[in-house]
C-alpha cells in the first residue's frame, strides 16, 4: 500500500512539471513536441519499446542546450503519461573548477526545475579526475580535479608560442565532454542512442573539425565518424589523450582499433524539433532559473570555462608585454567581442550590460574578480598568471632574463643558478624553492619545459588557436599598447 501511494504521489509530481513546463516552452516548441515524441518512438522501434530505450544526451550548459534538455524533458514525461513506460535518459555533463558560478548555479536550478533528481528513469553523470559519478551540486570538483585543471593551464601557457592560444577557452573543451561521454557510452550497459540538438550546420562543422584533427594526430579509423556516435567519440577521446601526452612531454601509446563488429551506436537529431529562433525564450529561461552569465561574452556556447580569465590575460599581456596598459588590453577584448555578436547571436544587451560594467569601473573591478577567481578555484596568483604570460622557461629559459628585467630584477643575481636548478643541476634550495613558487608548477615541470622548444605548429597549437565556435583565432593588427590581440574563443 506504501509503495503504491508513493506511486500516485510521484505520477502527479510529474505531471505538474510536465503541465508548468509545457506551459513555459514557445508556441513552436509545443507544437514541435509530439513530432519529437514520434521520432523518439521511432527510433526506439515502436511505443512497445520505447520502455527499454537508453538515451544519452551531452550537457554543454549553454543556453541552447538548457532548452533542448526542457523539451527532450518534456517528450520523456509525455509519453509517460500516455503508455506504461517511457525512455531512460542519461545526460553527462562537465563539473570543473573552472567553471562561473553563475554556470554552476544554472545546472542546478534547470535540473531542479526539471525534477531530474529524484526521478528514477534520469541518470545525471559528471567525471571528476576521469572517474564518473553521479551528479552532486553539493561536492565541489576534487583537488585532483583542480590538480589537472591548473596544470593544463600552465603547461599550455608556458609550451604555447602563440599569444592566440590562451587556454581552456578553445576546441579543446569539446574533447574534455566527449571523453566524459565515450566514458558514459560504456557505462552500467551502455546506451542505445546519443541525442543530438546541434543545428546541422553546426554538425557539419563538427564532423569537418573532427576529420582534420583526428587525421593530423594520426588517429583517423576506417569506420566513418558520421556513422557511428561511439566511434566519433572513441576518436575525440583518444584526441584528448594524445594532447595531453604531448603537452606533459609523455611518450605517445598508440591509441586500440575499435572492434568493427561491435553495432553502431546511433545520433538523433532534434535540432529541427526543439529549437526557436523566434523566441526569445525568457519565459523558459525564468522557468528554469538559467541565468545568463555578464561575463559570458564571446560565444553564446560558453559551457563550462570562465571566459573572465581569457579577458584577464589579456590585459596581463598588454600590460607586461605590450608596453600598454591592462585597461588597453582589456578595450581590445571587447573590440573583438562587438565585432563578433551579429555571428555568435549573443544578445545585443548582454554586450552592452557588460560595456557598462566596464566603463564605470575602468577594469578595476574586473581584473578583482578575475584574480580572486584564478586564486580560489586554481590557486594562482597574479604573479603566477604573469609568468605564464612570459613563458619563460621554454627553450632552454630564453626569455627567462628579460622575464626576471621587467619583473623581479632582483633576482637578476641568481641567474646562472635559475639555469642550473631548470638543467637539473645542484642549486640553492632557496633558487628551486622560488622557481616553483612563481610558476605555479613541480620542478619536474619546469624541467620539462626547460628542455622543449615552444610549439608553434602542429596538433597543440591547432587545437588551442580554434575558438568555441571552431574557427580559427586571428591575431589581430597591432593595437596601441597590445602587440598580438587574441580573438576570443571560449567552449562551448
Amino acid at each position: 500500500m506504501g509503495s503504491s501511494i508513493h506511486e500516485q504521489a510521484m505520477q502527479y509530481i510529474y505531471q505538474q512539471v510536465l503541465q508548468r513546463l509545457l506551459e513555459h516552452l514557445s508556441q513552436a516548441q509545443r507544437a514541435s513536441l509530439q513530432l519529437l515524441v514520434q521520432r523518439l518512438i521511432v527510433s526506439a522501434g515502436g511505443i512497445e519499446r520505447v520502455r527499454g530505450m537508453r538515451l544519452m544526451f551531452v550537457f554543454d550548459a549553454s543556453r541552447s542546450s538548457t532548452h533542448a534538455l526542457a523539451c527532450l524533458r518534456a517528450a520523456q514525461l509525455s509519453i509517460a503519461a500516455r503508455s506504461p513506460g517511457t525512455f531512460q535518459l542519461r545526460i553527462v555533463t562537465a563539473w570543473q573548477a573552472g567553471m562561473s558560478a553563475t554556470t554552476r548555479a544554472n545546472l542546478d536550478r534547470s535540473f531542479s526545475a526539471l525534477f531530474l533528481y529524484d526521478d528514477p528513469r534520469i541518470e545525471l553523470l559528471v567525471s571528476d579526475d576521469q572517474q564518473l559519478r553521479p551528479f552532486d551540486s553539493r561536492r565541489l570538483p576534487s583537488l585532483d580535479q583542480q590538480l589537472a585543471e591548473r596544470q593544463e593551464w600552465l603547461l599550455c601557457g608556458h609550451v604555447l608560442d602563440d599569444p592566440r592560444a590562451t587556454v581552456n577557452f578553445a576546441s579543446h573543451g569539446y574533447l574534455h565532454l566527449a571523453e566524459i561521454a565515450y566514458l558514459a557510452s560504456y557505462w552500467e550497459g551502455g546506451v542505445d542512442a546519443v541525442i543530438s540538438a546541434d543545428t546541422l550546420w553546426d554538425r557539419k562543422r563538427f564532423l569537418a573539425w573532427n576529420r582534420r584533427a583526428l587525421r593530423q594526430a594520426r588517429l583517423l579509423g576506417a569506420r566513418p565518424l558520421h556513422a557511428c556516435a561511439r566511434t566519433l567519440l572513441q576518436g575525440l577521446s583518444a584526441l584528448r589523450r594524445r594532447y595531453l601526452d604531448q603537452l606533459h612531454g609523455r611518450v605517445q601509446v598508440q591509441a586500440h582499433e575499435m572492434d568493427p563488429g561491435r553495432p553502431a551506436l546511433r545520433f538523433v537529431t532534434i535540432d529541427d524539433l526543439v529549437s526557436d529562433r523566434a523566441s526569445p525564450g525568457e519565459r523558459l529561461d525564468g522557468f528554469l532559473g538559467y541565468r545568463v552569465d555578464d561575463q559570458v561574452l564571446s560565444s553564446p556556447r560558453t559551457g563550462m570555462a570562465n571566459p573572465m580569465l581569457l579577458a584577464h590575460l589579456q590585459g596581463l599581456r598588454a600590460e607586461f608585454l605590450g608596453n600598454g596598459s591592462y585597461a588597453e588590453g582589456m578595450e581590445a577584448y571587447l573590440r573583438q567581442v562587438r565585432a563578433q555578436v551579429p555571428r555568435n547571436g549573443l544578445p545585443t544587451a548582454l554586450l552592452a550590460t557588460a560595456q557598462v560594467r566596464w566603463h564605470r569601473d575602468a577594469g578595476k573591478q574586473w581584473r578583482a574578480e578575475a584574480s580572486g577567481f584564478a586564486l580560489k578555484h586554481y590557486g594562482l596568483s597574479d604573479t603566477q598568471l604573469v609568468c605564464l604570460v612570459f613563458s619563460p622557461f621554454v627553450a632552454q629559459g630564453r626569455r627567462l632574463e628579460s622575464f626576471l628585467q621587467r619583473c623581479h630584477p632582483g633576482m637578476l643575481v641568481a641567474l646562472p643558478y635559475l639555469h642550473k636548478t631548470l638543467r637539473g643541476e645542484p642549486a640553492p634550495e632557496p633558487v628551486v624553492q622560488w622557481l616553483v613558487d612563481i610558476s605555479g608548477l613541480a620542478l619536474t615541470h619546469l624541467r620539462m619545459l626547460y628542455r622543449r622548444e615552444a610549439v608553434a605548429e602542429g596538433l597543440l597549437l591547432g587545437l588551442q588557436c580554434r575558438g568555441a565556435d571552431l574557427r580559427h583565432r586571428q591575431a589581430a593588427a597591432s593595437q596601441p599598447g597590445l602587440a598580438r590581440v587574441e580573438q576570443p574563443g571560449v567552449y562551448g
